[in-house]
């Protein structure tokens, strides 16, 4: 889960309409399968993404991604993080806790 500044969501959205081809290829490569971003209204966003082995260990082989920097940086602005701070590194795992077929 992330925050989005909400006097940011219609640039954020737009450039979530036309990713990067490199920063899917990356995505792929590091073993995220799957993944989806929901948004409230007032920014409060919910990723959701299945990892091949774990979100650790996908976060990790993004940070050797040099596209995974570049995209880190240019989306920073749009969160509500620490200073300093890039929003994958301030991501929040949710557990799994009820599911329905």
């Amino acid at each position: 889960m992330l925050k989005v500044r909400e006097d940011m969501l219609d640039e954020y959205k737009k450039h979530h309409e036309a990713v990067w081809p490199e920063m899917l290829e990356a995505l792929s490569r590091t073993g995220w399968h799957n993944y989806s971003l929901f948004m409230a209204g007032d920014g409060l966003m919910f990723g959701y993404f299945e990892a091949e082995e774990s979100l650790e260990v996908s976060l990790a082989g993004m940070e050797d991604e040099d596209v995974n920097g570049r995209w880190q940086e240019m989306m920073a602005p749009y969160f509500e993080v620490p200073p300093g701070a890039l929003p994958d590194q301030s991501m929040l795992e949710l557990q799994h806790v009820f599911f329905a077929e």
